[in-house]
């Protein structure tokens, strides 16, 4: 009797959740025989810390960057933006690859930095706090995890420079995070609402002007040494944005509002829409009351 097999495709990720104090062996430096084997297939999902860094590097504005560099995806069935990095033409392989290695090394995204590890952040239903844990992707091509070099998760990821990177993104992935797992209960966004979310993550030019815009003046009550500070810090400006988007997107109010904002939101809706009866203007308010309004002003 015959019996025919088909071997099925295994997966590079290693099934073992693992912690910041857990070690696993794994090098990679220009002598190893695999060296850039792992920039020639890429797909690498941004995040906002690493535009800022890549069009920093690259002396570009962030959507100078976006339009050169980048390719747009959805994060999740409302359309929530993503941004990949793009990939030569013709091939899988990552724009900044030279012969002699990355061209950006020391700007690289964080998932280039994670390498070969995996990160996995969960937030269990009705928890506010985002769990993170680490895993180790083993790919045919690497040969890294041969090397006689074992570490603490820990120590990797503060070699790597990646601690930084997921501290100043921290609250962004948890954005992301609560989106996706809260579902229908946070409801389909606006267009608007994908606009501000676009802005605040990868726009950080467009951004620092939204914020000193009257209109985001006439709502917010920010304390004038602290504006000075966000148009001169991006980082800071970053870490703003994902406290406004919290806010609008969740409710999650840490950004003080003037008294007269919702009073003077609804006296433009009146004067936009010529809506005399006030009651009816009232309810249309209210419907709408998510400080989106003051992107088109």
């Amino acid at each position: 009797m015959n019996t025919n097999t088909v071997d099925k495709p295994t997966s590079p990720i290693i099934p073992v959740q693992l912690t910041l104090d857990d070690k696993f062996q794994f090098r990679c430096h220009k002598g190893i025989a695999c060296f850039n084997k792992c920039c020639e297939n890429i797909d690498i999902m941004l995040t906002p810390y690493d535009i800022v860094r890549l069009k920093n590097r690259l002396g570009m504005t962030a959507r100078e960057f976006i339009d050169a560099y980048t390719v747009d995806v959805a994060m999740d069935g409302h359309g929530m933006p993503g941004l990949k990095l793009r990939t030569k033409e013709g091939s899988n392989a990552c724009v900044n690859l030279t012969p002699e290695g990355c061209g950006v090394y020391s700007d690289r995204p964080a998932a280039c930095r994670y390498y070969a590890l995996g990160l996995v952040s969960m937030r269990r239903k009705d928890s506010p706090v985002t769990e993170d844990s680490y895993f180790v992707v083993r790919e045919e091509h690497c040969l890294g995890h041969n090397e006689p070099h074992v570490q603490s998760i820990r120590d990797y990821r503060r070699e790597q420079g990646v601690d930084e990177y997921d501290e100043i993104n921290r609250e962004w992935r948890e954005i992301v995070l609560k989106k996706r797992s809260s579902g229908p209960t946070v409801g389909q966004p606006s267009q608007r609402s994908l606009e501000l979310f676009f802005l605040a993550s990868y726009d950080i030019e467009g951004f620092r002007e939204f914020v000193s815009s009257p209109a985001f003046d006439e709502v917010f009550d920010l304390d004038p040494a602290f504006k000075r500070a966000l148009a001169q810090d991006e980082v800071k400006l970053l870490k703003f944005g994902f406290r406004l988007l919290k806010q609008v997107l969740f409710g999650e109010m840490t950004i003080p509002l003037k008294a007269d904002a919702r009073e003077k939101r609804l006296e433009r809706y009146r004067q936009r829409k010529g809506i005399s009866l006030a009651d009816k203007a009232e309810t249309l308010a209210n419907a709408q009351d998510t400080l989106y309004e003051s992107l088109g002003d």
